[in-house]
């Protein structure tokens, strides 16, 4: 628990804030509705939460110039309401589109489906209104799509978890609503069948802007609560949005689909009305929430691998599964090969925890091997922190540090976060 909470209101609080923490040597958390799954908000040294949900402003729509500027406790889905008024949308769209702020979205560098095609906040954003460890304001960035002036701090504090900064303000590059969209279910016997898919589709010329998969034990809770009406045949599924002109979606839609089948295809047909895609969409976001109904406790990490390596992460984790007892449910966004590994587990077996563990280290050296990533949008916080030095080297440790200290040089800010301090 913190001492205390404050509710900011105004860039001009916020640094009244951080300017009394530093000379206190309080420490300051930053949060906004508490979406992040790896404990980046808990305050675990006490001290001060600054909550900025009540900084929920839309500044600016500039269609113009396609650009946004917003306050942080902005939520994913009101912002992409009032820029689809404009005919326009912020590519990143986390699963918790609907509550998530965009200061957790920065903080996190978190996208979702949309970045196979659209990339993620680090490309989507053009310049930062933020509030250092001592209380001084940076502004970083430019209000243009093109800007080499001094170094890129607005990609180093996008990303970092609270841990240089505070972010009061974002200008975001907006991108125009594509003229039409075709959303494709692919069906596999296994998933074997659907990762080597998912390599074929991302060769080929058409980028689609979103590529989805689920495996067979994800498919089987579908079967529970959805009305997708999947054969038991079934073993994995792609879920494929194409979008562009409508002059030459059809041709598209086309190169996608002959990308897609292979030998282990059973069916790919498109959702012919809206109500059809609405339900596809809704089975995948509430998958992760479902598994909570399988079982007690859940760790859900969201490793990245290259692409064409999928098959072996896949197959790698079914070892993995087969050795441990422990049951590993897949699904995620495929087209850059960030998959939620799910973990489920009873949190009342210590036994089973402690596979789980072990299970978990396995995960990540597995990924490491194929020229992964800990993380594609979840970030380190607490929980992944203990295996950071897998990725990353002793001399860029150091320098991150150092670079920390710059920025926030009594370490207030989310102290004890992503790497252990030496401050």
């Amino acid at each position: 628990m913190p001492q205390a909470v404050v509710f900011a209101t105004e860039h001009s609080q916020v640094a009244a804030l951080a300017r009394f923490c530093h000379e206190q040597r309080i420490s300051l958390v930053a949060r906004g509705t508490g979406t992040g799954t790896t404990g980046a908000t808990v305050p675990i040294e006490g001290g001060v939460l600054l909550s900025l949900e009540r900084m929920n402003r839309i500044l600016e729509i500039d269609p113009d110039n396609r650009l946004a500027k917003v306050e942080p406790g902005v939520t994913n889905q009101i912002l992409q309401t009032a820029l689809a008024e404009k005919g326009f949308f912020w590519p990143p769209d986390p699963t918790s589109a609907l509550i998530c702020t965009i200061g957790g979205n920065l903080a996190y560098n978190s996208a979702g489906p949309r970045a196979v095609k659209y990339g993620t906040p680090r490309e989507n954003t053009l310049g930062l209104r933020a509030v250092l460890g001592n209380g001084q304001t940076i502004h970083t960035g430019v209000n243009t799509t093109k800007g080499v002036v001094g170094y890129d701090l607005t990609r180093l504090l996008i990303g970092s978890e609270g841990t240089l900064g505070l972010i009061t303000e974002a200008t975001l590059k907006l991108t125009p609503l594509p003229e039409t969209k075709r959303t494709l279910q692919a069906n596999y016997k296994d998933i074997h069948a659907a990762a080597h898919a998912v390599s074929a589709i991302m060769a080929q010329p058409v980028t689609p802007c979103a590529l989805e998969f689920m495996d067979g034990a994800a498919l089987a809770m579908v079967r529970d609560f959805s009305d997708l009406e999947l054969d038991p045949a079934v073993g994995a599924l792609l879920m494929i949005e194409v979008d562009g002109p409508a002059h030459s979606i059809e041709k598209e839609t086309a190169a996608i689909s002959e990308a897609a089948s292979n030998p282990g295809l059973l069916e790919i047909h498109t959702a012919e009305t809206t109500e059809a895609v609405i339900s596809l969409w809704k089975t995948r976001k509430a998958l992760s929430p479902a598994l909570r109904n399988v079982a007690p406790k859940k760790i859900n990490e969201d490793v990245v691998v290259p692409v064409s390596r999928i098959p072996d992460l896949i197959g790698g984790l079914e070892r993995l599964s087969a050795d441990t007892g422990i049951t590993i449910i897949n699904f995620g966004h495929a087209g850059n090969g960030n998959i939620h590994v799910n973990l489920l587990l009873d949190p009342d077996d210590p036994d089973q925890m402690s596979l789980g563990e072990m299970c978990l280290s396995r995960l990540f050296d597995l990924t490491l091997s194929l020229g992964g990533t800990l993380s594609g949008e979840h970030g380190i916080g607490l929980v992944k922190q203990p295996y950071i030095d897998r990725e990353i080297d002793p001399v860029t440790l150091e320098l991150m540090r150092c670079i920390k200290r710059q920025f926030d040089p009594r370490n207030i800010l989310n102290p004890g976060k992503v790497f252990p301090s030496t401050a």
